[in-house]
């Protein structure tokens, strides 16, 4: 996995990576997932997370996370599984100050809101979605699951 964040990020946040390496490494083990890949996470500002999303979604605001697979439109599970098959994820973009104010209001840590944030996309990345109510409940409540078991949150 390729992180790539402001070093401000780094000494803000201590063991960050770690804790983002732990949560892939756990949603890819609940998800049976038994290759290598490649996950692109970059923390961007406010602004840059509204272009985007203005830019991909025509959604005129920020929002917390982003996500963009390589293998959109295909089931990237059963790609990913596949060996012979390109094991380039995607990216994510989580707007680190859309996550200190989210952390701020639920009442914990910014560094359990990142990972909490790529957790999301991650799984956005993987085939999940939250479309309709039925999709909604089993991807929320992997992603809890998923969290709980990550340390150091």
């Amino acid at each position: 996995m390729e992180l790539l964040y402001l070093e401000e990020w780094e000494s803000h946040i201590p063991d960050l990576e770690s804790s983002l390496k732990s949560a892939l490494t756990k949603t890819f083990k609940r998800l049976n997932v038994k290759v290598n890949y490649e996950v692109d996470l970059t923390l961007v500002d406010k602004e840059t997370i509204h272009q985007l999303n203005y830019e991909y979604r025509k959604i005129d605001r920020p929002t917390d996370v982003l996500s963009f697979a390589f293998l959109e439109g295909e089931d990237p599970i059963s790609n990913i599984k596949n060996p012979r098959i390109l094991r380039l994820l995607g990216d994510i973009f989580i707007a680190g100050e859309v996550a200190e104010k989210q952390a701020e209001e639920l009442g914990h840590s910014l560094k359990r809101e990142i990972v909490f944030l790529f957790i999301h996309g991650l799984l956005h990345l993987l085939g999940y979605d939250h479309q309709n109510e039925e999709e909604a409940e089993k991807m929320y409540a992997l992603q809890r699951e998923i969290i709980q078991e990550v340390e150091g949150l």
